[in-house]
């Protein structure tokens, strides 16, 4: 799990200052909005509770590569840590959205946000159906973590040399993440009229927009553009984050189908149930017969299925060989990030906590 990972980084302790800063000044400038406002502000800010701080520790890594790479002993500033706080902000801003369209109901061991607001309708007697007050409420929540991220960045920028290249790569994150979401969702209606032989291919462009990209290879580049990277270290990020994005995101579809709920928050199969078509449901569609194909067309996606189903279905995987080939593309993947290290122009200190992220990243229970 990333949250093992040196436990002496400062990234933890950093953003999660600076985020109750924001935050406070955010219910100062919202106190006189009445109370169901101050609700709202709390439903915002329960949301980025815990979390492995992966895109922090990722951009906090750019930065260092490339600052003490020109300077051995670059001080982390406040403006790092503004970029590395928005971008977990607009994390939550996505899962939030996230779990709405897939309709989960948990999030890290506990409500997912929509239901939590469901909830409070019901707590505090309203009117109404509430079930759709928590998924309209989620949809705003969403957008208001979406604007906080903004407004955190922003202040980040104030006077940066560098702020044209890092503003141009967070457009380009938000642009790449939202596209993605569509083309995830698109897919589990799609699949049915296209090619099963591109299946892989599409879910592998889902995979690196949605995921790889924003998780891993973006913030990267952030830090490393807010500490004034050249092409070629910038390249060289790029190279190294993109692979390990993929890895990271084929490690959550097979975490998705076969992790253990008391670890990953959320119930086993939960990717089963969700009808995601990921690459490694393609890989498994391509080995079976037409029979079982079709029987795993209609399981897939049914939200009541059974432990028992589920367990059958993860057999299914398994023995068409689809899990092992899989676990062959991560090990690939993670091999293509840890060459593109090799002779960069990246502080030597730094390259040796990118990798330890890597393996972080790549080889996790959650």
């Amino acid at each position: 799990m990333l949250g093992v990972v040196s436990s002496s980084s400062p990234v933890p302790g950093a953003v999660a200052a600076r985020l109750d800063r924001f935050l406070a000044r955010m219910r100062d400038e919202s106190a006189d909005y009445g109370p169901d406002a101050v609700s709202f502000l709390d439903a915002a800010a329960g949301t980025l509770e815990g979390g492995k701080r992966l895109r922090a520790r990722f951009c906090h890594a750019g930065w260092r590569a490339v600052a003490r790479f020109h300077e051995r002993d670059a001080a982390e500033t406040e403006a790092l840590w503004d970029v590395c706080a928005a971008l977990e902000i607009f994390q939550s801003a996505a899962l939030v959205h996230d779990d709405l369209i897939d309709n989960s109901d948990t999030r890290r061991g506990r409500p997912a946000a929509h239901r939590a607001l469901q909830t409070s309708h019901d707590e505090a007697g309203w009117s109404g159906d509430a079930e759709s007050f928590g998924r309209a409420s989620a949809i705003l929540l969403g957008d208001l973590l979406v604007a906080w991220s903004d407004d955190l960045l922003e202040a980040a920028l104030d006077d940066q040399p560098h702020a044209r290249a890092v503003r141009s790569e967070y457009a380009r994150m938000r642009r790449d993440v939202t596209t993605g979401q569509f083309l995830d969702i698109a897919e589990e209606s799609a699949w049915s009229v296209n090619d099963g032989a591109l299946h892989a291919d599409r879910a592998l462009r889902v995979a690196s927009l949605k995921s790889a990209r924003y998780s891993i290879e973006q913030p990267l580049v952030l830090g490393g553009a807010l500490a004034g990277a050249d092409a070629d270290q910038l390249d060289a990020l790029r190279r190294f984050g993109h692979p390990i994005g993929m890895a990271f995101q084929l490690r959550d579809d097979v975490l998705g189908v076969f992790g253990d709920a008391s670890v990953t928050g959320k119930p086993a199969g939960d990717d089963l149930r969700e009808g995601k078509r990921t690459v490694l449901i393609a890989l498994t569609r391509q080995a079976l017969d037409t029979s079982a194909r079709n029987l795993l067309d209609e399981m897939l996606g049914d939200v009541e299925l059974t432990p028992q189903q589920v367990t059958s279905l993860q057999a299914t995987i398994t023995d068409s060989g689809a899990l092992a080939q899989v676990e062959t593309m991560i090990a690939d993947y993670a091999r293509d990030a840890d060459r593109a290290l090799s002779g960069a122009r990246l502080d030597n200190a730094a390259v040796g906590e990118l990798r330890e992220l890597a393996r972080a990243a790549t080889v996790r229970s959650a």
